[in-house]
């Protein structure tokens, strides 16, 4: 996806980010963007917030969420799927159902998550929950939303 432009942002604009980003994931997402934060608007719409060169957060839609180089400060609930849904959630599929191993089971719908594989519990994606941790498992169908995953455009930022 081509970029638009990218600028350095005020500081309101900056202390609105930054208070959000408190109120929806603790009071270590403050840390974050400690630094020189730049941002990067692509032409869909979506802004990557980039600290010392490397994307932290993104602004979709639904609103900020971290991204996968973030997801270690801060502190989200995890789903785990199997070897086999590693390359369709890789490829930027939206996880379905038969591929959960596992979900917490306090995950709320619209609850940000991060998707990890069964081996390694490496970070495959950064998700929104379309149904409740408990139903995940039982369902058929789509259970989270793929925002953000590995090779995707705000990845290659920090290639």
């Amino acid at each position: 996806m081509p970029i638009i432009r990218r600028f350095s942002p005020r500081k309101a604009l900056l202390k609105q980010m930054r208070d959000e980003l408190v109120q929806k994931f603790g009071a270590a997402a403050d840390k974050i963007l400690n630094g020189i934060v730049e941002i990067v608007e692509f032409q869909d719409g979506r802004e990557v917030l980039l600290v010392k060169g490397k994307p932290v957060v993104f602004k979709s839609p639904d609103g900020l969420f971290p991204t996968l180089f973030s997801e270690d400060k801060i502190s989200m609930k995890r789903v785990v799927v199997d070897m086999g849904a590693v390359p369709h959630v890789a490829g930027g599929a939206d996880i379905m159902a038969p591929g959960v191993v596992s979900a917490a089971e306090n995950i709320q719908t619209g609850e940000c998550v991060v998707v990890v594989d069964e081996r390694h519990g490496k970070a495959l994606a950064i998700g929104s929950a379309l149904v409740g941790g408990i139903s995940m498992k039982g369902l058929k169908g789509r259970v989270i939303k793929n925002l953000h995953y590995v090779g995707d455009d705000i990845w290659k930022l920090s290639v």
